[in-house]
């Protein structure tokens, strides 16, 4: 029976018997691992960050999904009612906390002077939105990296959350960022395990793939996975194209996710598909989270 269309029982044993096939997996679900996912705008990387939260929470691991897209849509397709996810205030506009950590309250011409590293150990506690038992939503906005970026509580704040939550365990931390890795800086992205470059089967998207895949071998993120998204009869086109490249892209693994009618008409919620709908794109999901557990 497909995982899409079985009932909560039967995903449930799909899930157990993919799990049953990874060498010690009930220690890599006591480690946790950090996944940042990535790519061109409009490419599907909330899709993909949405139902990885999913599959790893149903899996049996504590997942902390953190969304830090400026367009905040991960709470959506989490499922949070579009009425209740348009009341959420991201961490970097949460301006009494930022007072409270940085000893500066942005916008009142605080100058140069506030409290680097601030103490954020209680910010899932405070801030963090409970999607499930398992899992656990932090929408963070965005963070500039200091050189490119702006000197200001608000964004030290938030490279502090980064750096703490690279420092909890037992946890698989999946974080949708903005289009590429540039506001990442090397201290952030170092306590990531994985980066999830998603593309689109366009000739521009594979070349902004090809960067990203650059940037995040230069910053040291250990494992990196290629997901093309959308695929309908491209896929012999993209593996010509991916012939082509620098060996260092072409020899990553790779993953294609046929493009679905079923995520479109869901939107922006992907529990509907994932209950309900009898799609080869879960299917795929399913194996490259398989693969992904297989490589933590």
């Amino acid at each position: 029976m497909p995982f899409t269309t079985a009932s909560e029982k039967e995903r449930d044993r799909i899930i157990e018997q993919i799990l049953s096939e990874i060498p010690e997996v009930e220690r890599k679900i006591e480690e946790g691992r950090r996944i940042v996912v990535t790519g061109k705008g409009g490419v599907g990387k909330t899709v993909v960050s949405s139902v990885l939260a999913y599959l790893f929470s149903n899996a049996g691991f504590n997942v902390l999904a953190v969304d830090e897209d400026p367009q905040m849509n991960l709470p959506f397709a989490l499922g949070i009612p579009i009425d209740k996810a348009s009341e959420i205030t991201p961490l970097n506009k949460q301006i009494d906390y930022i007072e409270e950590k940085t000893g500066a309250r942005p916008g009142t011409g605080w100058g140069l002077f506030f409290r680097l590293n601030p103490d954020v150990s209680d910010v899932v506690e405070r801030f963090g939105i409970k999607i499930n038992e398992k899992l656990n939503l932090l929408v963070m906005g965005t963070v500039s990296q200091p050189a490119v970026g702006c000197a200001c509580p608000e964004n030290d704040l938030l490279q502090a959350v980064v750096n703490y939550i690279n420092l909890r365990k037992n946890e698989v931390i999946i974080m949708d960022t903005e289009a590429g890795l540039e506001h990442f800086g090397r201290a952030i992205a170092k306590g990531f395990h994985h980066a999830i470059i998603v593309s689109e089967p366009t000739f521009n998207s594979i070349y902004v793939m090809t960067q990203a895949v650059k940037l995040a071998q230069g910053l040291g993120i250990p494992k990196i996975h290629i997901v093309f998204n959308k695929v309908r009869n491209e896929k012999d086109k993209i593996v010509k194209l991916l012939s082509q490249l620098d060996s260092k892209v072409s020899n990553l693994p790779v993953y294609f996710l046929p493009y679905d009618e079923d995520i479109y008409n869901s939107e922006p919620c992907v529990i509907p598909a994932i209950e309900s709908s009898n799609s080869q794109f879960f299917k795929a999901m399913l194996e490259f989270f398989k693969n992904l557990v297989n490589d933590l």
